[in-house]
């Protein structure tokens, strides 16, 4: 017994700040990173194309918040749409719940985008 429960104890602290770190660290970056898009998405100019809506696709990630007496279960959806130019190129970008809906495939317009930060897609009447 002598050994083994004095290294568990000895190396347990050094794990903890150890994970403390990488987490903390994990989560900085990820803030750093989210200011540096939305710095540059800012600074960018606003650009109006003529698109085809090619595709759409949603994300969802669930979650559990556990507490003392129950599960609290959280889900969380992000919305997608694939635009493709006339030279051909496509570009997704990241489109709101409430005009996700409205999009088809297929569909044609102009779509005014800033960076990679979605704007509006006004579609063309056939």
């Amino acid at each position: 017994m002598g050994l083994g429960y004095n290294f568990m104890f000895d190396v347990f602290p050094f794990l903890f700040v150890i994970i403390f770190i990488t987490v903390f660290s994990i989560i900085i970056y990820s803030f750093i990173k989210r200011i540096k898009q939305d710095s540059k998405n800012n600074n960018s100019p606003r650009i109006t194309v003529d698109t085809v809506i090619v595709g759409k696709r949603n994300h969802i990630r669930n979650s559990v918040n556990n507490s003392m007496d129950n599960n609290n279960y959280h889900t969380y959806t992000k919305y997608y749409a694939t635009f493709e130019v006339e030279s051909g190129d496509r570009m997704e970008l990241e489109v709101p719940e409430c005009e996700y809906g409205l999009l088809a495939e297929n569909d044609r317009g102009k779509l005014t985008f800033q960076g990679t930060k979605y704007i509006s897609f006004d579609r063309m009447k056939n």
